[in-house]
């Protein structure tokens, strides 16, 4: 890439010092007694972690994903005073559709290697050279091999705005986005400041109703079931969430000094992932692509980079633009919007809701399959929804419009 640019290439190298600390803390950690209960309900239970303390320090090696990565054209560029890590693979074939995807908490762009190859050469992976796209896959400020913000304010609209420098940097006038979880916040925020060059955006979590449901239609019995899982996710799952949002520094103390705590912490997300990752380990039973080794790809990452306490931070980030932003009407997102939902989501966004928030849905659908962390678990279904959610903006009129991006192959938006 050119110089002048900013971009440099670059490569993972731990030293071997730094994994063996982490086995050695791992063999050193004190444990709690048993949960008093059959289920996750107080918690990360102590047959799940200790088993995955025991593969961590007897069967997984760091160095495997260290190759995988570094197998792929990484980079990192200095934005708004902030280096950032991404990974930017190209399609080959000719007339790819650019897209940048951000990936959440506790994710990384590990979660995302998966659907690399389908996504950049479909033919390869059951589609079409018409559904190519060049791929660019960043970390969040604070996350993995991105820097660390050393100021408040990396919230994410500012997110959002970096990545668009981002995109120009690397000389696309014309791209998508797509994200969940907190990789939804920031397309969101995306799709609200429409950056010239922007075309549209693809979500697969509606994180504005996790915020409020207010003026979001209840009469259905698919309306009614998403409150309740949102109802249930505040009452019994929002531990992660309020401490992050309101002390990162206080959890991030335990995360940097215990990778034992830093891997309970991530697991404790949402009650279907923590299902998946612990039949994983315990019956050795992975759905999908989470498998022992791809889990433990990610928390290692976080522990190799230290970059617990500066992830946590990015919900303090959230929840204080939420606060600044309480009583006004979020910047409606007028460019065209996919959505896909998934079954073993937090909750199944009904299609209502997501045509009350977006007034211009040009696809949704409902996965068979997969959960909150879609594309990790399930990478060749998501995507082929990426490929048929961005199809309508491949067709464009001799002016530049597109032809009927209201309607798709899943029907016209009521």
């Amino acid at each position: 890439m050119p110089s002048e640019t900013g971009i440099r290439p670059f490569r993972a190298d731990v030293p071997d010092e730094a994994i063996a600390d982490l086995r050695g803390r791992i063999a050193a950690a004190r444990w709690p007694s048993r949960e008093l209960v059959t289920d996750r309900s107080q918690g990360v239970q102590l047959a799940t972690i200790r088993e995955l303390a025991r593969y961590w320090t007897d069967d997984y090696d760091w160095r495997s994903c260290e190759a995988r990565l570094n197998a792929l054209p990484q980079f990192r560029t200095e934005i708004d005073g902030l280096d950032v890590h991404f990974i930017h693979v190209k399609s080959p074939h000719a007339d790819a559709l650019p897209l940048i995807i951000t990936h959440g908490w506790p994710g990384s762009v590990i979660e995302l290697l998966q659907v690399i190859g389908p996504l950049t050469d479909p033919t390869a992976h059951g589609g079409s050279a018409e559904d190519a796209f060049d791929l660019v896959l960043p970390s969040l400020p604070g996350y993995g091999f991105s820097a660390e913000p050393a100021e408040v304010g990396w919230d994410p609209g500012r997110i959002a705005r970096a990545w668009a420098v981002l995109m120009g940097r690397l000389g696309y006038t014309r791209y998508v986005a797509q994200g969940g979880d907190q990789g939804a916040a920031i397309t969101d925020a995306m799709g609200g400041q429409a950056p010239v060059g922007l075309a549209g955006i693809h979500l697969n979590f509606l994180r504005q109703a996790v915020g409020s449901v207010s003026g979001l239609p209840a009469d259905s019995a698919e309306e009614r079931a998403a409150l309740a899982a949102i109802s249930a996710f505040r009452t019994s799952g929002f531990g992660y969430f309020l401490e992050q949002a309101t002390r990162p520094q206080t959890i991030g103390y335990a995360l940097l000094d215990s990778p034992v705590a830093l891997a309970a912490w991530m697991l404790d997300h949402d009650t279907d992932s923590y299902y998946k990752i612990s039949r994983a380990f315990v019956d050795g039973q992975p759905a999908g692509n989470l498998t022992r080794d791809h889990i433990l790809d990610n928390i290692t990452l976080y522990w190799l980079t230290g970059t617990g306490a500066s992830a946590a931070r990015s919900y303090w980030e959230g929840g204080r633009a939420a606060a600044r932003a309480a009583g006004q009407a979020p910047a409606q997102v007028t460019l065209p919007v996919s959505f896909t939902t998934f079954p073993g989501e937090i909750f199944r966004a009904p299609r209502s809701w997501v045509e009350t928030i977006y007034p211009h849905v040009i696809y949704f659908d409902e996965a068979a399959k997969g959960g909150h962390f879609a594309a990790w678990e399930e990478p060749q279904l998501f995507s082929e929804q990426i490929r048929a959610g961005f199809r309508p903006l491949r067709q464009l009129t001799p002016h530049g419009g597109m032809n009927d991006p209201s309607r798709d192959e899943k029907g016209h938006r009521s």
